[in-house]
């Protein structure tokens, strides 16, 4: 609800900051386009969860987060500040790519710094594939990375599903819908595993992106820019850190994958074919990523849209499964 009623009011910020979108010959919009429709979902999401923290702290009784908790809760919050306002500058005066990068990568360190770190993994031999509810892990066979291990993975992992999120920003709702349906699964799976807080901010992250489509589905009045694709990103690497890299066994990494499996395999896809052709990965154009190829054959935008949000859904409905027949 504060998405939805909050973007009509960026929308006209946008206008008059002249954070506007012009058409390019990449582009598949042809009038310009208010940007910054990502700060209407970041200001929903922080409100949100101001809320919760206010409402937490008078109920402990019912939510004993511990100091642990409350510092990656905290964590979370100041790196997806930085990824926030880095995004609205670039949206407006298009920062270098070397910039944006030195800015995702900050973000990442900041979760480092609030203990929100890919810190190991299960070993899939030592024995059967359960986790207890309210169990991050089995420390019998748990295999703990290094510290600057740990922290090299954890900066790789933000900024990989922070430029996938961003790569598949190119249809009105696209991005935003792709980010609701992951974020539920990631939710759906928190909620099973006793992981609550998990649960609460990922649900939090689906409102937003639900809230933020009444005006981005097609035709859109706004887009989210840079701000908005890369906010769901990090917050969506972010909440699979805390939640389902700490889940049984080789799962632990297949389970936040297939969740968020369109966007990191489009976008290793076209990194690779860029490699290979000997072009800048970060150059945009429009015949490289899946809805591109979509709608070269010939789909409107709504159809290609739903096509992904299908293929979204089956990866998401996998995942749901594999963690429904391994964690008990």
């Amino acid at each position: 609800m504060l998405a939805a009623a909050l973007t009509p009011l960026v929308r006209s910020l946008a206008e008059k900051a002249g954070a506007v979108a012009y058409p390019r010959d990449r582009d598949v919009h042809t009038k310009a386009m208010p940007r910054w429709g990502g700060i209407a979902m970041y200001a929903a999401f922080m409100i949100t969860l101001g809320l919760v923290y206010v409402f937490i702290s008078f109920d402990r009784a019912h939510f004993p987060w511990d100091i642990h908790q409350l510092r990656q809760f905290a964590g979370l919050l100041i790196g997806a500040s930085i990824v926030a306002a880095a995004g609205a500058i670039d949206d407006k005066y298009d920062l270098s790519p070397l910039w944006q990068t030195f800015a995702l990568v900050a973000a990442g360190a900041i979760l480092v710094y609030f203990d929100v770190r890919i810190d190991g993994m299960t070993n899939p031999f030592a024995h059967g594939f359960t986790l207890e509810p309210g169990r991050p892990h089995d420390t019998a066979s748990w295999i703990g990375f290094p510290r600057w291990l740990s922290a090299i993975l954890t900066i790789l992992w933000v900024f990989l599903v922070i430029k996938t999120v961003d790569f598949m920003d190119g249809l009105d709702g696209l991005a935003s819908g792709i980010s609701a349906i992951s974020g539920a699964t990631l939710a759906l799976m928190a909620a099973q595993a006793g992981q609550y807080e998990v649960s609460i901010i990922a649900s939090a992250l689906v409102g937003v992106c639900i809230g933020f489509l009444r005006h981005n589905y097609n035709p859109a009045s706004i887009i989210m820019g840079t701000v908005g694709a890369q906010f769901l990103g990090f917050v969506l690497a972010s909440i699979a850190i805390i939640g389902t890299f700490k889940l049984a066994a080789a799962l632990s990494f297949a389970l936040p994958v297939l969740a968020l499996g369109v966007p990191i395999f489009d976008g290793l896809r076209v990194v690779l074919q860029r490699t290979i052709k000997r072009t800048p990965a970060y150059l945009p154009d429009r015949t490289s990523h899946l809805h591109h190829i979509l709608l070269n054959r010939g789909m409107s935008q709504r159809q290609a849209v739903w096509v992904i949000y299908g293929i979204v859904t089956v990866l998401c409905a996998s995942a749901l499964i594999l963690f429904k027949l391994t964690v008990h």
